[in-house]
Protein backbone atom coordinates (compact mmCIF):
# COMPACT_ATOMS: atom_id res chain seq x y z
CA UNK A 1 0.00 0.00 0.00
CA UNK A 2 1.80 3.14 -1.21
CA UNK A 3 1.66 6.69 0.11
CA UNK A 4 -0.85 9.42 -0.66
CA UNK A 5 -1.60 10.64 -4.18
CA UNK A 6 0.06 9.59 -7.41
CA UNK A 7 0.01 6.16 -8.99
CA UNK A 8 1.82 2.86 -8.52
CA UNK A 9 4.44 4.10 -11.03
CA UNK A 10 4.97 7.61 -9.61
CA UNK A 11 8.52 8.79 -9.00
CA UNK A 12 10.41 6.64 -6.54
CA UNK A 13 7.80 3.89 -6.20
CA UNK A 14 9.05 1.46 -8.85
CA UNK A 15 12.58 1.29 -7.34
CA UNK A 16 10.92 0.85 -3.96
CA UNK A 17 9.14 -2.28 -5.17
CA UNK A 18 12.54 -3.69 -6.06
CA UNK A 19 13.75 -2.90 -2.53
CA UNK A 20 10.85 -4.91 -1.11
CA UNK A 21 11.85 -8.00 -3.05
CA UNK A 22 15.62 -7.47 -2.97
CA UNK A 23 16.19 -10.01 -0.22
CA UNK A 24 14.97 -12.91 -2.36
CA UNK A 25 13.89 -11.71 -5.85
CA UNK A 26 13.02 -15.24 -7.02
CA UNK A 27 10.58 -15.78 -4.15
CA UNK A 28 9.20 -12.33 -3.30
CA UNK A 29 6.73 -10.74 -5.69
CA UNK A 30 5.15 -7.32 -5.18
CA UNK A 31 1.46 -6.72 -5.86
CA UNK A 32 0.53 -3.02 -5.95
CA UNK A 33 -2.59 -1.19 -7.10
CA UNK A 34 -3.75 2.37 -7.80
CA UNK A 35 -6.01 3.90 -5.18
CA UNK A 36 -9.45 4.73 -6.54
CA UNK A 37 -9.40 8.04 -8.38
CA UNK A 38 -5.75 7.64 -9.37
CA UNK A 39 -4.03 6.00 -12.32
CA UNK A 40 -6.22 3.33 -13.92
CA UNK A 41 -8.62 3.12 -10.96
CA UNK A 42 -11.92 4.94 -11.24
CA UNK A 43 -13.98 6.42 -8.43
CA UNK A 44 -13.45 9.00 -5.70
CA UNK A 45 -10.90 8.39 -2.92
CA UNK A 46 -12.34 7.78 0.55
CA UNK A 47 -11.36 5.80 3.62
CA UNK A 48 -14.17 3.29 3.12
CA UNK A 49 -13.45 2.97 -0.61
CA UNK A 50 -9.71 2.47 -0.25
CA UNK A 51 -10.21 -0.21 2.38
CA UNK A 52 -12.71 -2.07 0.17
CA UNK A 53 -10.29 -1.91 -2.77
CA UNK A 54 -7.39 -3.21 -0.68
CA UNK A 55 -9.49 -6.05 0.73
CA UNK A 56 -10.50 -7.00 -2.82
CA UNK A 57 -6.86 -7.11 -3.92
CA UNK A 58 -5.91 -9.36 -1.00
CA UNK A 59 -8.90 -11.63 -1.64
CA UNK A 60 -7.79 -11.90 -5.27
CA UNK A 61 -4.30 -12.91 -4.14
CA UNK A 62 -5.75 -15.63 -1.91
CA UNK A 63 -8.62 -16.93 -4.04
CA UNK A 64 -7.48 -16.35 -7.62
CA UNK A 65 -3.68 -16.39 -7.39
CA UNK A 66 -3.91 -19.20 -4.85
CA UNK A 67 -1.47 -17.75 -2.30
CA UNK A 68 -1.90 -18.98 1.28
CA UNK A 69 -2.09 -16.13 3.83
CA UNK A 70 1.10 -17.42 5.45
CA UNK A 71 2.96 -16.39 2.28
CA UNK A 72 1.46 -12.90 2.12
CA UNK A 73 2.99 -9.86 3.81
CA UNK A 74 0.92 -6.67 3.94
CA UNK A 75 3.19 -3.65 3.47
CA UNK A 76 2.30 0.01 3.80
CA UNK A 77 4.04 3.38 3.74
CA UNK A 78 2.56 6.70 4.92
CA UNK A 79 -1.20 6.64 4.19
CA UNK A 80 -0.64 3.06 3.07
CA UNK A 81 0.06 2.07 6.68
CA UNK A 82 -3.49 3.05 7.62
CA UNK A 83 -4.82 0.92 4.74
CA UNK A 84 -2.56 -1.95 5.79
CA UNK A 85 -3.85 -1.92 9.36
CA UNK A 86 -7.45 -1.71 8.18
CA UNK A 87 -6.99 -4.74 5.93
CA UNK A 88 -5.09 -6.73 8.56
CA UNK A 89 -7.77 -5.96 11.16
CA UNK A 90 -10.58 -6.90 8.75
CA UNK A 91 -9.23 -10.39 8.15
CA UNK A 92 -8.18 -10.94 11.78
CA UNK A 93 -11.74 -10.20 12.97
CA UNK A 94 -13.50 -12.58 10.58
CA UNK A 95 -15.44 -15.51 12.06
CA UNK A 96 -12.61 -17.67 10.74
CA UNK A 97 -9.63 -15.40 11.37
CA UNK A 98 -7.12 -14.96 8.57
CA UNK A 99 -3.66 -13.84 9.65
CA UNK A 100 -0.86 -13.14 7.21
CA UNK A 101 2.89 -13.67 7.49
CA UNK A 102 3.12 -10.17 8.91
CA UNK A 103 2.67 -6.45 8.38
CA UNK A 104 5.30 -3.75 7.87
CA UNK A 105 4.37 -0.12 8.55
CA UNK A 106 6.76 2.57 7.34
CA UNK A 107 6.09 6.11 8.61
CA UNK A 108 2.67 5.37 10.10
CA UNK A 109 0.47 7.89 11.90
CA UNK A 110 -1.88 7.67 14.88
CA UNK A 111 -4.91 9.15 13.10
CA UNK A 112 -5.65 12.09 10.81
CA UNK A 113 -6.56 14.49 13.63
CA UNK A 114 -3.31 13.82 15.47
CA UNK A 115 -1.37 14.11 12.23
CA UNK A 116 -2.95 17.49 11.52
CA UNK A 117 -2.07 18.61 15.05
CA UNK A 118 1.59 17.65 14.68
CA UNK A 119 2.33 18.59 11.06
CA UNK A 120 4.85 21.33 10.25
CA UNK A 121 6.15 22.51 6.90
CA UNK A 122 9.71 21.17 6.54
CA UNK A 123 9.45 20.18 10.18
CA UNK A 124 9.77 23.83 11.20
CA UNK A 125 6.67 25.90 10.43
CA UNK A 126 3.55 24.61 12.24
CA UNK A 127 0.29 24.79 10.33
CA UNK A 128 -2.51 23.81 12.68
CA UNK A 129 -0.59 22.57 15.72
CA UNK A 130 -1.18 25.86 17.59
CA UNK A 131 -4.91 25.03 17.53
CA UNK A 132 -4.19 21.78 19.36
CA UNK A 133 -3.47 23.92 22.43
CA UNK A 134 -7.04 25.26 22.23
CA UNK A 135 -9.28 22.24 22.94
CA UNK A 136 -12.54 23.83 21.80
CA UNK A 137 -11.08 25.21 18.60
CA UNK A 138 -9.39 21.93 17.75
CA UNK A 139 -12.54 19.94 18.59
CA UNK A 140 -14.42 22.15 16.13
CA UNK A 141 -11.75 21.56 13.49
CA UNK A 142 -12.07 17.80 13.96
CA UNK A 143 -15.72 17.97 12.86
CA UNK A 144 -14.48 18.79 9.35
CA UNK A 145 -12.30 15.68 9.13
CA UNK A 146 -14.30 13.14 7.12
CA UNK A 147 -11.83 10.26 6.93
CA UNK A 148 -10.50 9.47 10.41
CA UNK A 149 -7.99 6.72 9.57
CA UNK A 150 -7.70 5.74 13.23
CA UNK A 151 -4.66 3.48 13.15
CA UNK A 152 -4.37 3.66 16.92
CA UNK A 153 -7.71 1.89 17.32
CA UNK A 154 -7.06 -0.58 14.53
CA UNK A 155 -3.64 -1.72 15.69
CA UNK A 156 -5.07 -2.27 19.18
CA UNK A 157 -7.98 -4.36 17.90
CA UNK A 158 -5.73 -6.28 15.49
CA UNK A 159 -3.19 -7.28 18.13
CA UNK A 160 -5.81 -8.03 20.76
CA UNK A 161 -7.79 -10.25 18.36
CA UNK A 162 -4.71 -12.27 17.46
CA UNK A 163 -3.76 -12.71 21.10
CA UNK A 164 -7.28 -13.82 22.03
CA UNK A 165 -7.45 -16.22 19.08
CA UNK A 166 -3.91 -17.54 19.70
CA UNK A 167 -2.95 -16.61 16.14
CA UNK A 168 0.70 -16.06 15.20
CA UNK A 169 1.37 -12.53 13.97
CA UNK A 170 4.19 -10.06 13.31
CA UNK A 171 4.10 -6.29 13.10
CA UNK A 172 7.13 -4.12 12.29
CA UNK A 173 6.98 -0.33 12.54
CA UNK A 174 9.75 1.75 10.94
CA UNK A 175 10.24 5.51 11.03
CA UNK A 176 12.98 8.10 10.49
CA UNK A 177 13.58 10.81 13.07
CA UNK A 178 14.05 13.42 10.34
CA UNK A 179 10.64 12.71 8.75
CA UNK A 180 9.17 16.17 8.14
CA UNK A 181 5.78 14.93 7.00
CA UNK A 182 4.85 12.54 9.80
CA UNK A 183 6.76 12.98 13.07
CA UNK A 184 8.41 9.76 14.24
CA UNK A 185 6.63 10.00 17.61
CA UNK A 186 3.54 8.64 15.85
CA UNK A 187 5.35 5.30 15.53
CA UNK A 188 6.32 5.34 19.20
CA UNK A 189 2.67 5.84 20.15
CA UNK A 190 1.44 3.04 17.89
CA UNK A 191 4.14 0.67 19.10
CA UNK A 192 3.21 1.36 22.70
CA UNK A 193 -0.49 0.76 21.99
CA UNK A 194 0.30 -2.51 20.22
CA UNK A 195 2.43 -3.69 23.14
CA UNK A 196 -0.28 -2.78 25.63
CA UNK A 197 -2.85 -4.70 23.57
CA UNK A 198 -0.57 -7.74 23.57
CA UNK A 199 0.07 -7.63 27.32
CA UNK A 200 -2.10 -10.07 29.22
CA UNK A 201 -0.08 -10.39 32.43
CA UNK A 202 -1.63 -7.41 34.18
CA UNK A 203 1.30 -5.10 33.50
CA UNK A 204 0.27 -1.45 33.65
CA UNK A 205 0.89 0.87 30.67
CA UNK A 206 3.58 2.73 32.65
CA UNK A 207 5.39 -0.51 33.53
CA UNK A 208 5.00 -1.62 29.93
CA UNK A 209 6.61 1.62 28.73
CA UNK A 210 9.47 1.24 31.24
CA UNK A 211 10.06 -2.32 30.06
CA UNK A 212 10.33 -1.13 26.45
CA UNK A 213 12.76 1.64 27.33
CA UNK A 214 15.09 -0.74 29.15
CA UNK A 215 14.98 -3.32 26.34
CA UNK A 216 15.64 -0.81 23.55
CA UNK A 217 18.89 -1.40 21.67
CA UNK A 218 20.78 1.77 20.80
CA UNK A 219 22.44 1.39 17.41
CA UNK A 220 24.18 4.75 17.52
CA UNK A 221 24.06 6.56 14.18
CA UNK A 222 21.78 3.83 12.82
CA UNK A 223 19.03 4.59 15.35
CA UNK A 224 17.38 2.14 17.74
CA UNK A 225 15.44 -1.11 17.81
CA UNK A 226 13.04 -2.50 20.39
CA UNK A 227 11.06 -5.72 20.14
CA UNK A 228 8.22 -7.11 22.22
CA UNK A 229 7.50 -10.85 22.00
CA UNK A 230 4.56 -12.83 23.30
CA UNK A 231 3.65 -16.48 22.85
CA UNK A 232 1.77 -15.47 19.70
CA UNK A 233 3.32 -12.38 18.27
CA UNK A 234 6.33 -10.18 17.58
CA UNK A 235 5.96 -6.41 17.65
CA UNK A 236 9.07 -4.56 16.49
CA UNK A 237 9.91 -0.87 16.31
CA UNK A 238 12.86 0.48 14.33
CA UNK A 239 13.66 4.19 14.56
CA UNK A 240 16.28 5.43 12.08
CA UNK A 241 18.26 8.62 12.55
CA UNK A 242 17.81 9.59 8.91
CA UNK A 243 15.60 8.61 6.00
CA UNK A 244 13.10 11.46 5.67
CA UNK A 245 9.60 10.41 4.66
CA UNK A 246 10.19 8.76 1.29
CA UNK A 247 13.95 8.18 1.01
CA UNK A 248 13.65 5.65 3.84
CA UNK A 249 11.96 3.26 1.43
CA UNK A 250 15.33 2.62 -0.23
CA UNK A 251 17.06 1.85 3.07
CA UNK A 252 18.26 -1.76 3.52
CA UNK A 253 16.20 -1.97 6.74
CA UNK A 254 13.12 -2.24 4.54
CA UNK A 255 14.43 -5.28 2.66
CA UNK A 256 15.61 -6.81 5.93
CA UNK A 257 12.23 -6.27 7.61
CA UNK A 258 10.49 -8.11 4.78
CA UNK A 259 12.99 -10.97 4.87
CA UNK A 260 12.81 -11.23 8.66
CA UNK A 261 9.05 -11.76 8.57
CA UNK A 262 9.10 -14.31 5.77
CA UNK A 263 11.98 -16.20 7.41
CA UNK A 264 10.05 -16.41 10.69
CA UNK A 265 6.94 -17.65 8.89
CA UNK A 266 8.93 -20.22 6.87
CA UNK A 267 12.23 -21.43 8.43
CA UNK A 268 13.36 -22.78 5.05
CA UNK A 269 14.10 -19.18 4.07
CA UNK A 270 16.96 -18.98 6.57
Amino acid sequence: MHGAAGTVASGYRVPNYRALSAGEPRKIHVLAFDYRGFGHSSGIPSEHGLILDAISVVEWAISTAGLPPSRILIFGQSIGTAVTLAVSEHFALESRPVVFAGAVLVAPFVDVATLVATYSVAGVVPILSPLARLPRAFAYLRTFIRDKWSSQERITRYVRANEQNNEKYQVTLIHAQDDWDIPWQHTETLFQLAVEAATTDGVSPDDCFERNVTSKVDLGAAGSVVEQRTENGIIREEILKTGLHDVIMGNPVISLAVMRIFAAADPSWN
